[in-house]
């Protein structure tokens, strides 16, 4: 049966748009860092060859004998995790230029750094890109967490993060850092701003924990 995480892992990636506390094993990824305004060249860049390498993996068994464990998914959604520099973290307004980030896209269980650095190489080949000079293959795991579905416009996402906020000074959540974690289930190029749909989340820890 297709591995389809719209409907496997609907509690990681379309939950409810309210704040809720989540427990997120780690998954395998690959992943590119980056910094400054996501609406520029690089962003999009750097987009590209993520979905370059998963969708090589994905056809794999087009080109020959499929890796043992394969099994037909669909291709995971774009996430990113995002902070500020030093010099961002200083401003009162949030600078766009300012922004470190780590964009991945998780890939199947079946993936494994041995296959991940040689399917790398073979893009490296078929679809050359400097930042596949870039491009690592590694588990990130978020444990912990406070998430909800944020549906509308990325610049109005800070009004998500003070109700998850809030959510956690009523139940006794500490908010582990600044930095946070974002899941694009919509394509922005293709969706009206008001319908777009992202899941927002960070990390938290239990020191006075509430049920």
């Amino acid at each position: 049966m297709k591995y389809e995480w719209k409907k496997q892992d609907k509690t990681l990636y379309l939950p409810a748009a309210e704040p809720a506390l989540i427990t997120v094993p780690a998954h395998n990824c690959f992943m590119l860092q980056g910094e400054g305004n996501p609406n520029g060249e690089d962003f999009t860049e750097a987009v590209g060859v993520l979905y370059s390498l998963s969708y090589a993996i994905k056809m794999l068994p087009k080109k020959g004998p499929a890796p043992e464990g394969y099994y037909e998914y669909s291709i995971f959604p774009l996430e990113g995790i995002w902070d500020l520099s030093e010099q961002g973290r200083k401003e009162a307004v949030l600078n766009k230029d300012e922004l470190v980030y780590t964009l991945m896209i998780r890939q199947p269980d079946f993936v494994t750094p041995v296959l991940a650095a040689e399917i790398i190489g073979k893009v490296k080949i078929s679809k050359p890109h400097p930042l596949l000079n870039k491009a690592a293959f590694g588990s990130s795991e978020d444990g912990l967490s406070v998430q909800m579905l944020h549906v509308g416009p990325y610049d109005e996402e800070p009004d998500s993060f003070m109700r998850m906020e809030q959510y956690c000074k009523e139940h006794g959540l500490q908010r582990v850092s600044k930095s946070h974690r974002e899941i694009y289930i919509t394509d922005a190029r293709r969706t009206q701003p008001q319908k777009m749909k992202t899941v927002l989340r960070f990390q938290v820890s239990r020191e006075n924990y509430i049920s």
